[in-house]
């Protein structure tokens, strides 16, 4: 983890990209004090086509169709 004062963030504004990609992360402070993060981009997994979801869930009800058997079974 890199630690910059706010005077050497905006003297290195221009390759921040480059310092977060070598030290994983960058703590800004003022005074000694931290007042902001900056991280890389996790890649997280891929999410699911809509296709492969509706293929998940299985054929769906009517909620007119739920309602008149649960009212069916009440009497």
């Amino acid at each position: 983890m890199k630690e910059l004062n706010v005077r050497e963030m905006r003297a290195s504004i221009g390759h921040l990209d480059e310092i977060v990609q070598a030290s994983g992360e960058i703590t800004i402070t003022r005074h000694g004090k931290p007042i902001a993060r900056v991280l890389p981009v996790r890649r997280g997994r891929q999410r699911p086509d809509h296709h492969e979801l509706r293929q998940r869930t299985g054929p769906l009800v009517p909620s007119e169709t739920l309602l008149r058997e649960e009212r069916d079974e009440r009497g």
